[in-house]
C-alpha cells in the first residue's frame, strides 16, 4: 500500500499541486494558522476532494477548532473514506493506524499536556498492535531539534514507541527537523512541509506499507 504523508501546512494546503499518487494520504496536524472555523473548513473541503482511496488526519497545536468541537461533530462533515483521529484509531485493509494531536505544553496552544504523568495517560491508550502511529509532535531526540538546538520531542512518547515496536511513526510540529530516520524496528518520519519561517519548502513524504 502506497502512503503519502504531509504535516504542518498551516493554511497553505491549496498551494500543494501534483501531490504524489497513492492509496492513502495522512496529514499530521496543524492544518490551520490559528484554528479558526473558516481555515479548518477550507482544509476539510480541500482534503475531501483529494484523489486517494483513504484519507486520515489529526489536529495539531494550532488547530483550536478541533479542541473546541466534538469528534462526532467533525466526523459528520467527512465522507466515509475520510477519518479524523483524536486519541483513537482506524483499520484500513488490515493496517492499524492510531492518531493523537497531543504535544508537550508550550505556552497556551491546543492539545497541550504537561510532560510526565499528564501526557503519559495519552500514550498509554495506544494499542499494542498499532502498525502506524500518527502524532503531531515527535519523540525526544528524533527529528525534533529546533533552531535553538533543543530537542523538543517527548521522552515518554519515545519509550512507548520503542516498547510497542511501532513500524512507522509519523509526526511533524518541529518544522526545521523534517526528514526520515530508521532506528531499531521503527521508521520515523517528520513530514512538516513548511520551514521555521512558514515557507513551503519540503516535499510530501512517501512510503510503501506491505499488506
Amino acid at each position: 500500500m502506497k502512503i503519502v504523508f504531509i504535516s504542518d501546512t498551516h493554511g497553505q494546503h491549496r498551494k500543494l499541486k501534483n501531490l504524489p499518487k497513492g492509496d492513502v494520504i495522512i496529514h499530521g496536524g496543524d492544518v490551520s494558522k490559528m484554528g479558526r472555523d473558516h481555515e479548518v473548513e477550507d482544509f476539510i473541503h480541500w482534503f475531501l476532494r483529494l484523489d486517494y482511496a483513504h484519507k486520515i488526519f489529526i489536529a495539531g497545536n494550532h488547530d483550536f477548532y478541533f479542541e473546541e468541537n466534538s469528534m462526532k461533530f467533525i466526523q459528520q462533515k467527512l465522507t466515509s473514506n475520510c477519518h479524523y483521529l483524536c486519541n483513537n484509531g482506524v483499520e484500513i485493509e488490515g493496517i492499524k493506524i492510531w492518531g493523537s494531536p497531543i504535544t508537550p505544553t508550550f505556552f497556551n496552544w491546543a492539545f497541550n499536556e504537561d510532560r510526565g504523568k499528564p501526557i503519559q495517560k495519552y500514550w498509554k491508550k495506544i494499542p499494542k498492535n498499532t502498525d502506524i502511529l500518527v502524532t503531531h509532535g515527535p519523540p525526544n531526540g528524533i527529528l525534533d531539534k529546533t533552531t535553538s538546538n533543543i530537542n523538543a520531542g517527548c521522552g515518554d512518547l519515545l519509550k512507548t514507541v520503542n516498547h510497542l515496536k511501532i513500524k512507522f511513526h509519523l509526526f511533524g510540529h518541529i518544522h526545521e527537523a523534517s526528514g526520515q530516520e530508521t532506528l531499531n524496528e521503527t521508521t520515523f518520519i517528520n513530514g512538516s512541509l513548511l520551514d521555521e519561517n512558514y515557507n513551503l519548502v519540503n516535499l510530501p513524504m512517501e512510503f510503501d506499507y506491505p499488506l
